[in-house]
């Protein structure tokens, strides 16, 4: 089976959106663990009303390859909108998702390999 880790920051917004990811997964038979755990997917949904939103970004994607260096990183939210070509070229990030794709984050999942290089979608 498997496996799919969250990590939310910011506002109730960014928890509920998180909530839904977290069911979609579910749904599709994947098994959550809590973050940082060693999982096959990370998904983290940023800030970006936080001062350090880079510095915390950045240190969550360093956690969670920690625990699996082969995890697939993929980054939503608001700072992923704001910055995304940022968010990309932190090592470890696979696939940054705008407001308008966040949701279909399974529909990329088939074909996302670690390849040291983050790709941006749908930052419309």
């Amino acid at each position: 089976m498997n496996t799919v880790a969250f990590h939310t920051l910011g506002c109730k917004l960014n928890f509920s959106e998180t909530s839904t990811l977290a069911r979609q997964f579910r749904s599709a038979g994947w098994k959550r663990v809590e973050f940082p755990e060693a999982a096959d997917v990370y998904v983290v949904n940023t800030c970006s009303v936080t001062e350090n939103a880079d510095k915390e970004c950045r240190s969550i994607v360093t956690r969670a390859m920690t625990a699996n260096p082969d995890g697939k990183m993929i980054i939503v939210g608001c700072y992923a909108q704001l910055k995304p070509d940022e968010i990309a070229a932190i090592p470890g990030v696979d696939l940054v998702l705008g407001a308008t794709e966040k949701f279909n984050v399974l529909n990329y999942l088939a074909g996302l390999e670690k390849s040291g290089n983050g790709k941006v979608l749908s930052l419309k």
